[in-house]
This record gives C-alpha cells, sequence and structure tokens, in this order.
C-alpha cells in the first residue's frame, strides 16, 4: 500500500453532542497519521423542527480546544453571517458551506461578503440538486470578495428513498467541475452518498480512483448513540482501518496499478454510467406509479386503455425532443414504444383486477 502524502482527509462526528464526545473522538483520530482535518457540526440544517438542530456557540469553544490541543485543523458549517463571525472570533480552521446553502446565491453572496479578507479554508458541497451550474456559481462569489484556499466537496445529490445510495454520486458532475477548475481540489463525502457504514470502503477507494483530492468521512466514538446521521458513522478504530486499506496513489502509480490503461478508462466510464442507470431506473418507476393511477381513472370513467392517436402524439413529441438533445430519433422512438406498450399492459391488467372485485 502506497501511505497518503498528499490527500486531504477530514474526519469526525456528524454533530458536536458533549464537550468529552469532541475531546475524546479528536484525541482518537490525532493518532491516525492520515487525518489533518477534524470536523464537527455545530448548527445543523434539519429538514423538519424539534430535531436535534446542533448544540450551537458552545461547541465551538470544544472545537477551539481542539485546535489548543490536537495537531488537527478544525472546520465546522456555516450557513449565514452570524455563523462566519462566530467561526473567526473562535478561530476555526476552516469553514464549509453545506448542500442545502449552496442551492441559494444570496446565502452564498452574504457568507462571501463576511468572509472578504479572511485566510481560511472555505469547503463548498455541492448543492442537493445535480445543477453544476449553482456548484460553480458558489466557488466563483468566494472567489471574487479575495478567498483563495477553496475546496469543493462532492457529497452527492438527492435521490429516491430506497435506492442504493442515500445521495447519488452522479460522478460526470464533480469530474466536469475538475475539467473547468483543473486547480481546484475536490474531494469526496462517502458517508453522505451512502448513508450508511456498509460500503464506504468501497465508495472511497472509487472515488480515489477516479482522481479526488481526498476524503471526508463522518466519525463518533459510539455511532450508533449519535444524535443524528447515526446509520452511516464509523468509530475511530474502524476509520483507521479503513484508510490502512485505502490505496493513496499519485496518478502515474495508480495507472500501473490498474493496469492496462484503457482498463483504468474503461472502469471509470463505466463508474459513471451506473449511476444514470440507477436514475433511469426511478424514472421508469415514477411513470409506472402514473400510469397505475391513469389505469384507475380509465377505469372509472370507461376509457380505452389503448388510445393510438394518444400514441403518436407521444412518438412524435419525444422524437423531436430527441433530436433536439442530440439523439437518434428512432431510437428513442422503439425505446418509447417499448416503454408505451407496457405502460399499457400494465393498465391493462390493472383494470382486469378491478373489474373482478
Amino acid at each position: 500500500m502506497t501511505k497518503n502524502t498528499s490527500k486531504i482527509i477530514i474526519a469526525g462526528p456528524c454533530s458536536a453532542e458533549s464537550k468529552d464526545q469532541i475531546l475524546s473522538t479528536a484525541k482518537s483520530i490525532e493518532k491516525i497519521q492520515d487525518v489533518s482535518f477534524f470536523r464537527a457540526g455545530i448548527w445543523k440544517p434539519r429538514t423538519r423542527p424539534n430535531l436535534f438542530e446542533g448544540i450551537g456557540e458552545k461547541g465551538l469553544k470544544w472545537l477551539q480546544e481542539v485546535g489548543n490541543t490536537t495537531n488537527l485543523k478544525t472546520t465546522t458549517e456555516v450557513a449565514k453571517t452570524t455563523h462566519v463571525e462566530k467561526c473567526l472570533e473562535y478561530n476555526i480552521d476552516a469553514l464549509w458551506i453545506g448542500a442545502r446553502t449552496t442551492v441559494s446565491p444570496f446565502s452564498v453572496q452574504e457568507i462571501s461578503e463576511a468572509l472578504k479578507g479572511t485566510k481560511k479554508i472555505i469547503l463548498v458541497k455541492n448543492p442537493v440538486n445535480e445543477d453544476l451550474s449553482l456548484w460553480l456559481g458558489a466557488l466563483e462569489r468566494l472567489d471574487k470578495v479575495g478567498i483563495k484556499n477553496i475546496i469543493a466537496i462532492h457529497r452527492g445529490f438527492t435521490a429516491p428513498s430506497g435506492g442504493a445510495y442515500r445521495n447519488n454520486p452522479l460522478w460526470h458532475i464533480p469530474l466536469e467541475l475538475k475539467e473547468r477548475c483543473p486547480e481546484l481540489p475536490i474531494i469526496c463525502d462517502p458517508s453522505h452518498m451512502l448513508g450508511r457504514r456498509e460500503g464506504l470502503q468501497e465508495l472511497s477507494q472509487q472515488a480515489l480512483d477516479l482522481g479526488f483530492d481526498g476524503l471526508m468521512i463522518e466519525t463518533h466514538p459510539t455511532p450508533e448513540k449519535a444524535l443524528s446521521d447515526s446509520k452511516q458513522q464509523i468509530t475511530p478504530k474502524d476509520l483507521k482501518e479503513l484508510l490502512q486499506n485505502l490505496q493513496f496513489d499519485s496518478i502515474e502509480l495508480r495507472n500501473k496499478r490498474i493496469l492496462p490503461q484503457h482498463d483504468k478508462s474503461l472502469k471509470a466510464l463505466r463508474n459513471l454510467i451506473e449511476p444514470l442507470d440507477q436514475e433511469l431506473l426511478e424514472v421508469l418507476q415514477k411513470r409506472m406509479k402514473v400510469v397505475k393511477q391513469i389505469a384507475r381513472l380509465k377505469k372509472t370513467s370507461k376509457i380505452k386503455v389503448f388510445q393510438k392517436k394518444r400514441m403518436e402524439e407521444l412518438l412524435g413529441k419525444v422524437e423531436v425532443a430527441a433530436q433536439r438533445k442530440g439523439l437518434d430519433k428512432k431510437y428513442v422512438r422503439n425505446l418509447y414504444k417499448i416503454i408505451h406498450n407496457e405502460s399499457v399492459n400494465r393498465q391493462t391488467e390493472i383494470i382486469n383486477v378491478l373489474e373482478k372485485r
């Protein structure tokens, strides 16, 4: 195994919960050679109220103590200007802008203005929705106010529940960001992508093999007792083992390890295809749910299942849309015939079942 000499490794709990939790976790993580940053959420933007929303300002004192008593740099999430001001007051080394904040240019602009003049490291997570322009815009706003130490974090994009990922990797988006901004470090947050501990090793290696500059991995002394995201956190012991088993190769060594070169390229491209295939299946699943509703409505209204005119209208529209997107219209027409035929078959089955009741 080639030891990590340049990757950015960030580890720590999803949320700061107590002083003892923060300091004990930091001391355990400090012993792991590859980790350079200690993370902990102080303010937690939750989807619904009455959930644990973070410990607040007193957690910054604990992070400050971590910075003063260990060799680790400290980092936490900021979502508004008051957060930035408090973090600067407590001399937090790095601040990250979360996925829910990145979607709001107003919020990012306000945070950028509050950061003007600082030499702190600023990390920017991708927006929750798959919009590269929003991600780029957030990075550009920071650059315009003179922030020089910027790192992008890829944590995946919102996915339907029940899939393989909590947040879809959609690797092509961060790789396109890397093409547009070749000097920008981009690290991966596999904890948020998976939403669970299982598979973390494999996903972390996949990110490194795709050329990511590091990892952010949520680490908690007792993950099962964590107040937030308990299923995706691992212990410091498991973190050490995970990092020891990763291949931290340079691009040159990685090319030699994954032989021959065309196999490496093929693997990377297949890694891009897999999440897209998952998206296709999820869209088809959503479409079929609508088809079932249509079947019930047709049964109630006594409308024929197969309507030739409607089918031709649909195929005509998709052919036009296909041409606009540079796709072969014959290929798309044949694909939609299969989809439409399956929809008709499913509607017929549902209506037959309803009529027997």
